[in-house]
């Protein structure tokens, strides 16, 4: 792992000071021993729970563009300007309205103030380690010229090989039942793809090389999510080439890539609750458990937590003061063997 440093100040939830939990982050009843039917079923219809309220979003987006917003199939046999400036046209439009969604409602309106927010400070605007000098506009070039650059050169590429049959294609006539799997998994696929690809990008060289650009950013903002190295957008994409090796449709190739291009502003939207007015709250999901990894780098490497592989390869933090103290003693010791 990168021997790198973070802030260790323990959170609170005292008015104006940095905001978490106040119990233990808990993982989703799906992957647990004894079962847990009742709760798993809560879970996978809930909210917040496995389809609300991201992943029934970016199923829906996904059919909306594949039915309205992407090129006939049979035009896409040969590499034309015209629809690869499309396909990276409209996956732009998409980044800027999600991306710039949360941005704007929550560090431009700043509609609740520090309400909730992981992290008491606001993005830097005169800092040296950012291009221009700002972590927004620095967050904003990475995300709209190298993660869009490749989330839609993956796309064009993956759509031209359905085009022409280089990938074949499932029918929904022919087989639905694993049409509709394969739809309702891919969150599954991605979060297990997501982790171990993390896992790797926090190697020692890796880490000094591509993922530090990503962990400029200690205090995250939504346009940080997709704010990294190029070599890390390739290999953070990369789930799309599932789609060459298991009979897909372009629907769930276009699922897959689209979601791991949105997903990361929620992500690091940097706060855990969308105040609605008076005492209404929407909760965000899981948001504390992504900003810890910020923080202390060397845990919670996976997504939702859905797929628990962070608790089944020991780099769980869970949020309490148990798990800073044992996030701490975890640091020094790896420290402590390199020397």
């Amino acid at each position: 792992m990168a021997e790198v440093t973070a802030d260790t100040t323990t959170a609170t939830e005292e008015p104006g000071k940095d905001w978490q939990p106040a119990v233990p982050i808990a993982q989703p009843p799906v992957f647990v021993w004894p079962p847990r039917p009742i709760a798993f079923v809560r879970y996978l219809f809930g909210y917040p729970g496995y389809f609300l309220p991201r992943n029934l979003l970016y199923m829906a987006l996904a059919l909306v563009t594949w039915l309205y917003l992407t090129p006939e199939i049979a035009t896409m046999k040969t590499f034309q300007l015209d629809w690869v400036a499309w396909i990276y046209g409209r996956n732009l439009a998409m980044l800027f309205i999600v991306f710039g969604g949360w941005h704007f409602r929550f560090y431009i309106l700043k509609g609740q103030g520090t309400a909730y927010k992981h992290n008491k400070n606001w993005p830097d605007t005169k800092h040296r380690r950012f291009l221009f000098g700002d972590q927004v506009k620095d967050n904003m070039f990475w995300s709209a010229v190298s993660g869009c650059g490749i989330w839609s050169a993956y796309e064009v590429v993956t759509l031209w090989a359905f085009a022409n049959e280089v990938i074949p294609t499932l029918n929904w006539e022919t087989n639905p039942i694993w049409f509709a799997v394969l739809f309702l998994i891919i969150p599954l696929i991605r979060d297990a793809h997501f982790y171990f690809i993390h896992r790797l990008l926090h190697v020692k060289f890796l880490y000094r090389h591509a993922h530090y650009l990503h962990h400029k950013n200690v205090n995250i903002g939504p346009w940080s999510g997709l704010s990294m190295h190029p070599f890390e957008h390739v290999l953070y994409f990369s789930g799309i080439l599932l789609h060459w090796i298991v009979l897909s449709h372009p629907l769930h190739a276009i699922l897959h890539v689209q979601a791991t291009g949105l997903t990361p502003a929620l992500g690091h939207v940097g706060f855990d609750k969308y105040l609605l007015g008076g005492k209404h709250e929407l909760t965000l999901g899981q948001r504390y458990f992504h900003y810890l990894h910020h923080k202390y780098f060397e845990c919670n490497y996976g997504g939702d937590g859905t797929v628990p592989l962070d608790k089944w390869f020991g780099s769980l933090h869970d949020g309490t003061e148990e798990g800073h103290v044992l996030m701490k003693e975890r640091r020094k010791q790896a420290h402590g063997s390199r020397r």
